[in-house]
């Protein structure tokens, strides 16, 4: 991956079906605690491990509930869905993605850990009256302002009463405008916003679902 948001080829990663050959790879990550081997490949985000924003997410964030409905918004080859299901066995996962390789990864490594209850689809694909109780993202910063905006207009207010959504976002790419956005622009979800943590140059936000 390139600091452009594009693949080492030059395309988007969140291009719906990339042209790079779909080459897999298993590749040995750290996920809850413990040594797992995921399958990878080009053309989606982040195919050679996990970036430093996800990273950063997964250190600060406290550990799911037990049990509820999650989402993980833009998954990738899916280790923030899969944290969620290897440490809350009795929740109902989604991985989201536009990128049609990043499902299919994502459900074949869900599988593959025998995470029987998560799974991944393209947004289209999802109802529009789903609700989530606990959201977890690295959202792609990348597609532009506008396209940013709609993706976060669209699914944080699909938070249930009482839920939250956890975002991390590199600072030097807007993490504070996006906070103020969020919390109080009259074109965003008007939801309450706080910043939660800052490491290695990526900010950590709150979003909550008022009860």
């Amino acid at each position: 991956m390139t600091g452009s948001g594009r693949t080492d080829s030059g395309e988007h990663y969140f291009t719906a079906q990339p042209a790079t050959r779909d080459e897999r790879r298993p590749l040995t990550v750290r996920l809850a605690g413990r040594d797992v081997t995921v399958e990878v490949a080009p053309g989606i985000f982040s195919p050679g491990g996990l970036d430093k924003g996800t990273s950063v997410l997964l250190d600060e964030v406290p550990d799911p509930p037990p049990s509820g409905r999650f989402l993980d918004l833009g998954c990738g080859w899916g280790p923030l869905a899969l944290t969620m299901g290897l440490l809350s066995e009795h929740a109902d996962v989604l991985g989201v993605d536009v990128n049609e390789r990043s499902v299919d990864l994502t459900n074949r490594n869900a599988t593959a850990l025998g995470l029987g209850h998560v799974r991944a689809a393209t947004p289209d694909a999802v109802g529009d009256d789903a609700a989530y109780d606990l959201i977890w993202s690295n959202p792609p910063i990348r597609i532009g302002k506008p396209a940013l905006h709609e993706l976060l207009r669209t699914w944080l207010p699909r938070l249930a009463p009482g839920g939250e959504a956890w975002l991390v976002v590199q600072r030097n790419l807007g993490s504070d405008s996006l906070q103020k956005w969020i919390e109080s622009d009259p074109s965003g979800p008007r939801m309450p916003c706080a910043r939660l943590a800052s490491s290695k140059g990526f900010r950590v936000l709150r979003v909550d679902q008022p009860a």
